[in-house]
């Protein structure tokens, strides 16, 4: 997002008289240029909402969103030349400049068959069972209208003055669909069929959002924790791990790494750049479950089946071509040609589904997976999970096209 420009005007009367009385009002004439910051507060500073409103009354900003629960502070518009006074005040930790990120009859889509979804304890694809957990979508929204999604509830970051949970794009319902779409014979089914899903809405409608936007997600979920067992980030944004800890001066991580502190599982697109996944944040963090991809047509393990002509170019059963890759990544599921869900219904009633390629839907798998996990040890920790799932997974992929050369262990929920 690229700072916005305003202009401030004053019209002087008496100019004279002005300049001598308040020698400053000659810079005041100048416009202000304006940028988009997260502001981070130290422990003990106050109310976040109540700083927030005063540091940008002082500075003539504007708040954006509050944080409470993953962060103590506050987004805001302010004046660049401002920011170094703002950053003195000792309630402020620390301040950071936001980014952009972006998106990346019942059928057993071959993802689900790939990671065997229909030999887990939901029995995918058998027409029955649900599952007992709450997984968060923090996209660009779910579709409430389709009747596969058990969509209970969410956060709009993206317009919270007229709030929507709605997918305007269709990537957070495909997303879902491949976590928890429900075995009912219509549609399709995910890896924890039924699941209860949080639209946690922090992408526009073309797919991107900022920084402020998904920590505002995040927030929700750190605020809800006692609920919402596990998130999935299908989103990727420039950015490096800044280390340990949860308090780094990297706002995202920070709020990411408090939340898995209070419980949250969360699982995340490796990105697809076709480059090292530690350029790539959340991808990048230590805290998070990060997932390439692979590609998969048949959802059988051998690389034999041929590539379908509506598919990206790629090879059976090999490294996703487009996946990020490197030592944070920690497992790889099927991302290639994945059929699910769509926003609403077709003209027949059934659950609208599209096809999408990318390490979003990779993640989605792991998502669905860490939520199985969840369902068999609800006590588990985001660690214990992510040692659970890679512990579960096995090496019968090719990879002799991975760039790292590191063979990550393939999702598989046989035994959740």
């Amino acid at each position: 997002m690229r700072p916005r420009l305003f202009a401030l005007v004053y019209i002087a009367v008496l100019v004279s008289s002005i300049l001598v009385s308040a020698p400053g009002a000659l810079a005041a004439t100048a416009p202000r240029t304006m940028g988009n910051y997260i502001v981070v507060l130290e422990d003990g500073a106050g109310a976040p909402a109540a700083v927030a409103a005063e540091q940008t009354r002082t500075f003539g900003g504007k708040v954006g969103f509050v944080y409470t629960s993953a962060l103590k502070g506050y987004s805001a518009s302010l004046p660049v030349a401002d920011v170094a006074a703002l950053r003195a005040d000792p309630r402020v930790a620390y301040i950071m400049a936001d980014r952009t990120v972006s998106i990346a009859a019942q059928t057993l889509p071959t993802g689900i068959d790939r990671v065997d979804g229909e030999l887990s304890s939901t029995i995918s694809g058998n027409g029955s069972g649900s599952v007992d957990v709450d997984v968060a979508v923090i996209d660009t929204g779910i579709s409430t209208s389709n009747p596969d999604l058990n969509v209970v509830g969410g956060r709009d970051c993206v317009t919270p003055s007229t709030p929507t949970l709605d997918d305007q794009n269709g990537h957070g319902s495909h997303v879902a669909g491949t976590i928890g779409a429900r075995d009912d014979n219509q549609g399709v089914v995910g890896v924890a069929p039924g699941a209860r899903l949080w639209s946690v809405r922090v992408l526009d409608a073309s797919g991107f959002g900022t920084f402020s936007q998904v920590i505002c997600g995040v927030d929700f979920v750190t605020a809800n924790a006692a609920t919402i067992e596990v998130a999935n980030m299908s989103l990727e944004g420039s950015g490096t791990d800044p280390g340990a800890g949860c308090k780094t001066g990297d706002a995202f991580h920070d709020a990411i790494c408090n939340s898995v502190k209070a419980g949250v599982t969360y699982t995340v697109a490796a990105g697809n750049g076709s480059r090292d996944a530690s350029t790539t944040v959340p991808a990048a963090y230590d805290e998070v479950i990060t997932v390439s991809g692979l590609a998969d047509f048949d959802g059988k393990p051998g690389g034999l089946a041929t590539r379908p002509q509506s598919c990206p170019a790629d090879v059976d059963d090999t490294f996703f071509n487009q996946s990020n890759f490197g030592a944070d990544i920690d497992l790889i599921a099927p991302a290639v040609c994945i059929l699910s869900d769509a926003p609403g219904v077709d003209a027949t009633g059934a659950p609208r589904l599209d096809t999408m390629t990318g390490t979003s839907m990779a993640s989605a798998h792991a998502a669905g997976a860490a939520a199985l996990a969840k369902s068999r040890v609800p006590k588990a920790n985001p660690n214990q999970v992510k040692l659970g799932l890679q512990a579960a997974g096995n090496l019968n992929w090719n990879n002799s096209d991975d760039p790292d050369g590191i063979k990550e262990k393939l999702l598989n929920v046989d035994v959740f």
